[in-house]
């Protein structure tokens, strides 16, 4: 038995890389994202220190892309669900483009 990946999305991206307006609408939406989860990183690094949280957060900034792992155990993540309603995994890794600026604050 064999098995392929279906060809609808590569032919999309092929469509949006071909035109020049797609590609560029692509690009800025593509831009847009990456500025919105960095601009989180700041956001909850800020609130972290302004806090006056005693843990060195600066990871949260140095790390890159959708997910940041906090360093919070299993314990305190745990804890974060039951008293706060934070979901996280276990191993402490929070999904940063799914946050919002009124989370944060």
């Amino acid at each position: 038995m064999w098995s392929n990946p279906p060809i609808q999305g590569s032919r999309i991206v092929n469509e949006v890389f071909k035109a020049d307006s797609l590609y560029n609408s692509w690009t800025e939406e593509m831009s847009g994202m990456a500025s919105r989860i960095i601009d989180m990183r700041k956001q909850l690094f800020d609130k972290l220190v302004e806090l006056k949280s005693p843990r060195d957060w600066s990871h949260i900034t140095r790390q890159k892309g959708m997910f940041c792992y906090s360093g919070l155990s299993p314990a305190q993540v745990e804890a974060m669900k039951e008293q706060f309603s934070v979901y996280l995994i276990s191993s402490g890794r929070i999904s940063m483009a799914g946050g919002a600026s009124p989370d944060v604050g």
